[in-house]
């Protein structure tokens, strides 16, 4: 209170950059007219423009900003597009509904497919080191896997240098899921803290530090997500070779990093799971549809019923509360006349 930077700051060390230089000079323009009116606070317009600045840069903390991931699989996916198209001869494979058949995935934003959420998640990893900054960012030690390795077998020279194949990520994070029995909403959670350190961080992910960057946002997002979590001392007998001290260290680490927010808002979470549907419908890795069968129909009937029915009393509520005595008019019966 009574700070004319503490409301406006944004959580992102970046944006925390652009946000006091833009409140330097709004200070220096406008000295003498604070003095004069004796009024310290920040004109409103200038604190919208660093909302926007947010949301430009902050796609894990804001629903509107769009998902890096997507942004960076662009140019492989026109490719890959423009090769399908030329190979099927303009022809798709793809299942559609009809009058007849119903047909439908097993994938929903309240309850994702395990399997291939991790293949999507695995897919925007993937494109997230292939398509990354060749400038590159800052290089963090607790996350270089020369410097703290997962295993004891000896790290190449080249390890910082060769890009890993999807296939080779989705084993990685597979077996810690696997291991660790964690579910499908965490690995999409796992995504969003992942992108949240690149941005608050400004590093970039890269050969030689993907697999423990990873591994601290499953590590941070199971412990979030899931009432009962995995412990540090866990994930040293799924990574045989890794001590427990190395692993409470890259939790304080990636912790500070993050600032230590770890809230991902139900509207970042449903933007990420639909952006990662249309990052594998564009890569072919559609979520397997099976006709609608009876069975299945009814539950979703009992399931549309049951939302109906708490919806209806929702509704119910509010316009009860939203009633005015002023305009309040009651509902009269009147016997009709009948000629």
């Amino acid at each position: 209170m009574g700070s004319t930077t503490s409301c406006c700051v944004s959580a992102s060390p970046k944006l925390r950059r652009n946000a006091h230089s833009r409140l330097e000079s709004f200070h220096q323009e406008s000295e003498l007219s604070r003095e004069e009116t004796g009024c310290n606070l920040q004109h409103i317009s200038d604190r919208e423009n660093v909302d926007e600045l947010n949301m430009e840069y902050n796609p894990s903390d804001h629903p509107r900003a769009s998902t890096i991931f997507l942004s960076k699989s662009q140019n492989d996916v026109r490719e890959k597009r423009k090769s399908l198209f030329i190979n099927n001869h303009g022809t798709t494979r793809r299942k559609y509904s009809s009058c007849s058949t119903i047909f439908l995935d097993d994938n929903t934003v309240s309850q994702p497919n395990l399997k291939y959420t991790i293949k999507c998640v695995s897919l925007a990893i993937y494109y997230h080191i292939k398509n990354r900054d060749t400038e590159g960012g800052m290089l963090l030690d607790i996350f270089d896997e020369k410097l703290h390795p997962l295993s004891k077998t000896e790290v190449p020279l080249d390890y910082d240098q060769q890009d890993p194949e999807q296939k080779q990520i989705y084993r990685f994070v597979r077996t810690l899921f696997s291991a660790a029995q964690l579910t499908a909403e965490c690995a999409i959670v796992t995504l969003v803290y992942l992108e949240r350190l690149l941005t608050y961080a400004e590093i970039d992910i890269c050969p030689g530090n993907w697999k423990r960057i990873v591994l601290g946002a499953i590590l941070l997002a199971s412990k979030v997500w899931d009432d009962q979590a995995v412990w540090n001392v866990d994930y040293c007998q799924i990574l045989k070779d890794i001590t427990v001290e190395d692993m409470n260290e890259l939790e304080r680490q990636f912790l500070e990093l993050l600032q230590f927010n770890i809230n991902v808002p139900s509207s970042v979470y449903a933007k990420y799971y639909f952006d990662l549907r249309s990052l594998s419908e564009s890569n072919n890795l559609s979520f397997p549809l099976e006709p609608l069968s009876r069975d299945k129909a009814g539950k979703l009937e009992a399931i549309s019923r049951l939302c109906d029915d708490k919806y209806k009393d929702v509704r119910r509520a509010a316009r009860k509360r939203s009633a005015s005595v002023d305009n309040l008019c009651g509902i009269r019966w009147v016997p009709a006349i009948l000629s």
